[in-house]
């Protein structure tokens, strides 16, 4: 018998845990066998176990980033439209105080 346990014979008679050099013997049960319509129905149940579990995650993950789609296309049109109102603000505060300096001048007794 040899000290090495990667080649030691099994002793009969002795309770040891066997290593897994030792080979062991399993009883074979004869496995039934699975139709293919059995297997297609058991991965159609397995997928949709599988996106009933997901759907919640994936839903938060395509919410959140059509928000920060949504959120970035707004911000640049947002600062769009803000620069289109203060350019056309500001022309009707300049045409509106011209045409207001314009008849204080006509009116004015000064230029007569």
């Amino acid at each position: 018998m040899s000290d090495d346990p990667l080649r030691r014979e099994p002793r009969i008679g002795t309770k040891e845990v066997p290593v897994l050099t030792e080979v062991v013997t399993e009883e074979a049960t004869p496995r039934r066998a699975v139709d293919g319509a059995a297997l297609e129905a058991l991965a159609r149940d397995l997928e949709r176990a599988v996106l009933e579990r997901l759907a919640p995650e994936i839903d938060r993950l395509i919410e959140e980033r059509i928000a920060r789609t949504l959120s970035q296309a707004l911000g640049k049109e947002l600062d769009g439209v803000r620069s289109q109102l203060t350019v056309s603000v500001s022309q009707m505060v300049r045409e509106a105080v011209a045409a207001s300096v314009a008849r204080a001048l006509k009116s004015s007794p000064d230029t007569k």
